[in-house]
């Protein structure tokens, strides 16, 4: 017989308690400020811990900044799984997907811009970043499940083809450097991309 879920004790619940500061404080701080004029001691002070013990658990500024944007991504992208159910035409579907993560990126670009750089080039072993990876594994499921529609593709293909828009959508976000383009203007340009890629 299975044993009946224990509840967390003390210790699991001061440390959960603690990282919920700390998640709380950096995400004001960085959507107020931006990541590059926020102080990891800042974080510290606004979670009332000190810094060493903000350190036990992200080993950087840009691995807490993964640590507060992954929630955000990951309810982006359900959004628009939900969205493109309800959506025929495969490029349109695909478009819905990516709609909500380009606005998720772009509610402050310092903050989006860094955090598509932690992605790229953070740290392999950081929990937060493995997170993050795994959210782009899953826009890629999501946009080869709709491209899979079309029965001339067989899984592969349509894998492949998720592959190379992932590309072309962080590409997109990130190619605007010191400026801010609207949303509109970056799925469009998305878009023109996805429409010499899918409609062949």
């Amino acid at each position: 017989m299975p044993l009946a879920h224990q509840p967390a004790g003390r210790r699991e619940r001061n440390k959960q308690a603690k990282l919920d500061r700390i998640t709380a404080a950096a995400r004001e701080l960085f959507a107020e400020h931006g990541v590059d004029d926020v102080t990891t001691q800042q974080i510290a002070d606004k979670a009332d811990i000190g810094t060493g013990t903000l350190f036990l658990y992200v080993k950087s500024k840009g691995e807490l900044l993964l640590l507060v944007q992954n929630a955000a991504y990951a309810e982006a992208l359900e959004q628009g799984r939900a969205a493109a159910e309800l959506i025929a035409d495969p490029l349109e579907a695909v478009l819905a997907i990516i709609r909500p993560v380009v606005e998720c990126n772009r509610k402050q670009v310092e903050n989006g811009r860094t955090y598509l750089r932690e992605m790229v080039f953070g740290d392999l072993g950081e929990p937060h970043h493995r997170d993050a990876i795994a959210i782009v594994a899953q826009t890629e499921q999501a946009v080869a499940a709709v491209l899979g529609r079309d029965t001339r593709l067989h899984a592969g293909q349509a894998m492949t083809l998720a592959h190379i828009v992932s590309a072309v959508m962080f590409l997109s976000m990130a190619a605007h450097p010191g400026t801010a383009p609207e949303v509109d203007d970056i799925v469009q340009d998305i878009s023109a991309q996805l429409v010499v890629l899918l409609r062949r």
